[in-house]
């Protein structure tokens, strides 16, 4: 290889054009470093133009280190604290962009995901980063400068971002090439999982969820001492909506989940209270059931017993059937159906306060690449955001 081949033109290389890797570029160039950014997509920002149902769930009211799992539950606490929620939304509204609070505190764009996507590309041209796109990273090499390779392209830059985010949404060409380059230069890979995921039933339980497919309810999901609470939706494979795929990130293949389908209320003090009705059992839990899953609930019961001739016994029965149906699920809808992986680089290795490599100088991992995984409702852009510019300030 010719040295005159090398394009030895930028600071620091961003492979990745995703939400963290246009963050991190554009906070760069705001320091006045040459940022060539990179990535296989022919378009910037896929995932991000397509999260939250095209509306872009982009950061929550509430974000605390709490909302985060990792094998280093302290990782994240660095970056958190020094490029919060309140920076980013500052940034989008000096834009303005136009946001709404969904609920509880989960901001979404208005007029769709593509505004925020288009801010970052249009705010890296104007700073001058240099993205390419429709590039194929065949290979990296060097510890410092760093060498990528790209077909018959060849760049050096004495930083390298790791901005590849996960293998989840393979629709939109995601790929575990940042897992492999991490392992290239000997860091640890904590076990990648798919998180926030539909959860898979089988058996008579599989069987149930697939006659109550479409039926939604609020419950409480509980998991090995983890619990949530939210709207969950049966399927024709098992369950999800926001409480399922919650719990999904802290299930583990053997476990079971508990849900408790009428939280906030016993139900058990509820048919003591009216344990004077004459009205038919199955008509009195169509109350707070759909007739579906009362007569799930119901099953080898006489439907027709009024409630005031229920024992206590019955009672205390039909209460535990209520909050506690035990389900084991068989596995997940993998990473297709995967909103976030859990795992990832090991945070262990990586700084907390720069995102740069403790093996390697001048490497950096930012973003869903590295073990932190948020939960449901912008966590995990935050975390882009977050650890993009802690990253953007030292490369």
């Amino acid at each position: 290889m010719n040295n005159s081949d090398i394009n030895t033109d930028f600071d620091v290389i961003i492979l990745g054009a995703g939400a963290s890797g246009l963050y991190c570029a554009m906070h760069a160039a705001k320091r006045g470093k040459r940022v060539l950014v990179l990535d296989h997509a022919g378009k910037a920002a896929c995932k991000l133009r397509v999260t939250g149902g095209g509306k872009c769930n982009f950061t929550n009211l509430s974000v605390e280190p709490e909302n985060y799992l990792g094998a280093n539950p302290h990782f994240c606490k660095s970056a958190l604290a020094r490029h919060n929620q309140w920076d980013f939304i500052e940034f989008i509204t000096e834009a303005g962009i136009v946001y709404e609070d969904r609920n509880e505190g989960e901001l979404f764009t208005l007029d769709g995901a593509g505004q925020i996507a288009g801010l970052l590309v249009s705010k890296c041209h104007r700073l001058g980063v240099e993205t390419l796109l429709d590039r194929n990273i065949d290979s990296v090499e060097g510890r410092g400068p760093f060498t990528v390779k790209t077909g018959v392209e060849i760049f050096e830059a004495p930083s390298l971002v790791v901005a590849l985010g996960s293998p989840t949404w393979p629709s939109v060409g995601a790929t575990a090439l940042g897992y492999n380059i991490a392992d290239q230069y000997a860091h640890r890979i904590v076990y990648p999982h798919p998180g926030l995921v539909p959860l898979m039933i089988g058996g008579p339980n599989g069987k149930i969820c697939e006659e109550l497919s479409g039926n939604s309810l609020p419950v409480r999901i509980s998991c090995d001492g983890v619990s949530f609470e939210g709207d969950m939706l049966f399927t024709h494979k098992g369950i999800s909506g926001p409480a399922a795929l919650q719990i999904s990130s802290y299930w583990r293949k053997g476990s079971s989940i508990d849900i408790d389908l009428l939280p906030g209320q016993n139900f058990g003090d509820v048919l003591e209270d009216f344990r004077t009705e004459n009205i038919a059992l199955h008509s009195f839990m169509a109350r707070y059931f759909s007739r579906k899953l009362v007569d799930v609930l119901l099953t080898g019961e006489d439907e027709e017993t009024p409630v005031s001739q229920l024992t206590k016994e019955r009672r205390l029965a039909l209460s535990e059937r209520v909050h506690c149906w035990t389900l084991k699920p068989e596995g997940t809808e993998g990473y297709a159906k995967a909103e976030v992986v859990v795992g990832g680089v090991d945070t262990n290795q990586v700084s907390s306060k720069t995102m740069e490599s403790k093996k390697v100088p001048g490497l950096y991992f930012i973003g869903e690449v590295l073990d932190v995984t948020g939960w449901l409702g912008g966590y995990n852009l935050q975390w882009a955001w977050s650890s993009a510019f802690a990253a953007a300030e030292y490369v």
